[in-house]
Formats: structure tokens, C-alpha cells, sequence
């Protein structure tokens, strides 16, 4: 049995965790029916996202939310892991052996923080999908024109920031689908929640002001430096989960549940 990764986006800031907890559920019933066609078990955590500590943007899996000294936001990446385990350990108690390598799928805020786990913990994803991940996917790259690029816009700082040195061979090896619309203006880079301003500047000056002109510095990184990823531009599709979408999402676990 695979179990497959939903992180929770609310889509707001809450201090109530109850708002977090129906949204997640809200999130595992939408996730179902692609569950229900790959065979898979299916892991949605509630994580809270403060609007009192608003600038601790968990739901993305921030710089902030690695570092924050406020336990109960911190680390997120290494509690959803316990969950998997936790999940893994139940599944067991009914007989079900599940594998310790699990699917990851997100979209916006979620795909950042799927993209920035798969950095953080390559050697637990056998395959994770990636939509619109809030303007700028992380680049496996520590400089670019010889300007450092901290987490999470590269990994300069990869170590300082998460307490590891970052396990290049296995982030290699990962199966991803990075996609995004070609009409998609949703743009995290902009906002203080996400990005500090120091990085807007960064991102704007190496890589463009759009989504659509830095997606072509993604797929120059990501097709040099992660050869097992596939890139793919949505024509006409804005900040939305096209039926397409679906289709090759689907296509794609499909393809590495069999491998």
C-alpha cells in the first residue's frame, strides 16, 4: 500500500483551529475520488495557519516556519513525518503494509510546501506533483550569476535553515510534475507571508516579474539539475486545477506506483 500526501491549504489565516481542521477535512473527501482510481491511502494533516503570527506561512512551509521558535508552528515538515509513520503504523495494526515512501501531491500554497519537502526529505517521496508552487519553485541551486540564493528561493543556506545538508543524490532520483498555467498570476513572491522583500528583489532582478518568465528558468534549472522532473505549461489555464491537470497527475502516479 502507498499512502498519498495531501498537505492542507486553507486558502486563509485563522486563529481558530477548527476553520483548518473542517477545511483538511473538506480537502481529504475533494481528494477521493483520485485515491479511490490509484489504490492509495490518503494522509491529509490540518495543520493551523496563524493570523495572529500571519507572517509564519506553514501552509507553504516558509522560511519562517523552520525557523520560528513558536513550537507550536514549527516544523511542520518533520511532524508530518511522524504522521506518516503514525499512519504507516496503523495501517499495520490492520494488516496493511505501507510503504515508508509516500505520493505527495499540491497545488499553490500546498505545492510549495510539497515542493520545499521533497528538498527537505527526498528519501521519504516516491513521486510528488507540484501545481503552481507560489510563483518561484525552489531551485537546487546555492548561487545563480553569483548571487547567493537562500531557502527558499535555492538552497545557500539549505543547512543553516533546516539542520541538514541537503541529500542532492536522492533529491535527483525523485519523480516530479512540476506544472502551471499559462494565464496563472497568482504570485506569493509579492507578499510578505511568503517572501521578504529582500527575495522579491532577488527573484525579480535574476529570474523576471511574472510567473510565465520564470517558469523558463525553472525548467533550464530543474532539466539540468533533477533529470528524473517533468515540466509542463497549461496554454490558457489561470490559477486553477484544470480537468488536464487531473488527467496527467493521475497519468503520472499511475506510472510510478507501477515502477
Amino acid at each position: 500500500m502507498t499512502i498519498l500526501v495531501v498537505p492542507n491549504n486553507t486558502g486563509k489565516i485563522d486563529d481558530d483551529f477548527a476553520v483548518h481542521d473542517r477545511a483538511a477535512s473538506q480537502q481529504a473527501e475533494d481528494i477521493r475520488g483520485l485515491a479511490s482510481e490509484l489504490k492509495v491511502a490518503v494522509l491529509v494533516p490540518a495543520f493551523p495557519r496563524s493570523k495572529t503570527d500571519w507572517r509564519i506561512y506553514t501552509h507553504a512551509l516558509d522560511r519562517d516556519s523552520l525557523l520560528t521558535e513558536r513550537t507550536e508552528y514549527r516544523r511542520f515538515d518533520l511532524q508530518l513525518i511522524r504522521m506518516i509513520d503514525n499512519a504507516r503504523s496503523r495501517l499495520r495494526g490492520e494488516g496493511v503494509r505501507a510503504d515508508r515512501h509516500v505520493l505527495m501531491l499540491g497545488f499553490s500554497a500546498a505545492g510549495m510546501f510539497t515542493n520545499r519537502f521533497v528538498f527537505l526529505h527526498p528519501d521519504r517521496i516516491k513521486a510528488a506533483a507540484i501545481g503552481s508552487p507560489g510563483g518561484w519553485a525552489i531551485a537546487p541551486l546555492a548561487t545563480w550569476e553569483g548571487k547567493a540564493l537562500r531557502y527558499p528561493i535555492g538552497v545557500a543556506d539549505f543547512k543553516a535553515v533546516s539542520g541538514r545538508a541537503l541529500d542532492m543524490k536522492a533529491l535527483r532520483k525523485v519523480p516530479l510534475f512540476v506544472f502551471l498555467g499559462g494565464d496563472d498570476a497568482n504570485d506569493s513572491v509579492i507578499y510578505r507571508d511568503s517572501f521578504e522583500k529582500e527575495d522579491e528583489d532577488l527573484i525579480f532582478a535574476l529570474f523576471g516579474r511574472t510567473l510565465q518568465s520564470r517558469w523558463e528558468f525553472t525548467k533550464t534549472i530543474y532539466r539540468e539539475k533533477l533529470p528524473a522532473a517533468t515540466l509542463k505549461l497549461y496554454p490558457k489555464v489561470g490559477h486553477s486545477f484544470s480537468k488536464e491537470m487531473w488527467d496527467d497527475v493521475k497519468t503520472f502516479f499511475l506510472n510510478h506506483l507501477r515502477g
